[in-house]
């Protein structure tokens, strides 16, 4: 594996069904985005994330779907989603299978940033791929969390209803036909895509889980995981915790240090071997992410507290700082 940004094919299959029967020439889609069809049968082919979300889409637009990535997502099966997909149904709690699709989501896709974060009574589970130069992406976005709400909803109940769900991009048009696919309030604009749930639905026990086969399972898992995570850098591995975390606390070097299991001077140590620094990293993905915002017209009180500001006033200053520097 290269560092290259990267999807498991097979995730594209349902999407590609559906090309076929709305439209019937799937093949001339994948064909234009430099896909074959023979990759989406192979469970282990992979192909390029910046290819896979444009041709999504591109699939939207074309069969003049807006919410296809939703709907889509609510056909999803365990076996479409390969071992993190089976273990995800075997887990004993709603909790423990979240927590596992932050552990795998690496087997499915490459340079996406995944967490479970406990705020109060509230579980907060984030979802987002972390490369900026791949937008739009609403599609993905909305398969990826339909596709864990149906997952939720198969193996565990199927009147599931999350707190709130949250998405990275703006507001879209048919959202009450959007808030009935989810069947939960939905807030746009936002640093990351979220389901925030109950804490203590969340810890209640579905099943006896098989100790013996998801051993065997997540061990699997692992090896395909290391081959991926081997090839990143610690500047991307904190990028990844900037992303789960600037909307909820304050980030520093030694809690960063902690989670990469290595000391605050070790970390500052890499990071400067790579040219950079938490702050830079931390104002980077700032500046990134307001561009998106700001284009969504979202409003500017609700940027500062998105991106970890203490105040609209801290936000517009440090904007104009920016400005000023290019």
């Amino acid at each position: 594996m290269s560092g290259l940004p990267s999807v498991r094919a097979s995730v594209l299959l349902p999407l590609v069904q559906q090309i076929d029967t709305t439209w019937g020439k799937g093949d001339i889609l994948l064909a234009l985005h430099g896909i074959l069809r023979s990759q989406l049968e192979d469970p282990y082919a992979r192909v390029s994330m910046s290819r896979y979300v444009a041709l999504f889409e591109d699939a939207a637009t074309l069969i003049k779907e807006r919410h296809l990535g939703a709907m889509l997502g609510l056909g999803t099966k365990p076996g479409d989603l390969g071992p993190a997909g089976l273990l995800f149904s075997m887990s004993s709690t709603i909790r423990r299978a979240f927590e596992r699709v932050t552990s795998n989501v690496q087997s499915l896709q490459g340079a996406t940033s995944s967490g479970l974060l406990e705020d109060g009574d509230e579980l907060i589970w984030n979802y987002r791929i972390a490369d900026e130069s791949i937008w739009p992406r609403r599609q993905d976005s909305e398969f990826t969390i339909s596709t864990t709400l149906q997952m939720v909803r198969s193996f565990f109940d199927p009147d599931w209803t999350p707190l709130e769900i949250h998405f990275e991009h703006g507001e879209p048009s048919g959202l009450k036909e959007l808030e009935k696919l989810f069947h939960a309030p939905l807030v746009f604009g936002q640093s990351s895509n979220r389901i925030i749930f109950d804490r203590e639905e969340a810890d209640k026990r579905y099943r006896v889980e098989d100790p013996a086969l998801t051993t065997i399972i997540e061990r699997h898992l692992s090896d395909i995981i290391g081959e991926v995570d081997g090839t990143l850098s610690f500047s991307n591995k904190v990028r990844s915790y900037i992303d789960i975390h600037i909307a909820h606390k304050r980030i520093t070097l030694g809690e960063i240090a902690a989670e990469l299991k290595t000391s605050p001077r070790t970390l500052q140590r890499r990071l400067a071997e790579e040219g950079t620094s938490l702050r830079s990293l931390i104002e980077s993905h700032r500046h990134s992410v307001m561009d998106h915002l700001l284009e969504a017209k979202i409003k500017k009180n609700r940027i500062a507290e998105t991106l970890g500001y203490a105040d609209s006033t801290t936000f517009w200053r440090a904007r104009r700082n920016w400005q000023d520097d290019q």
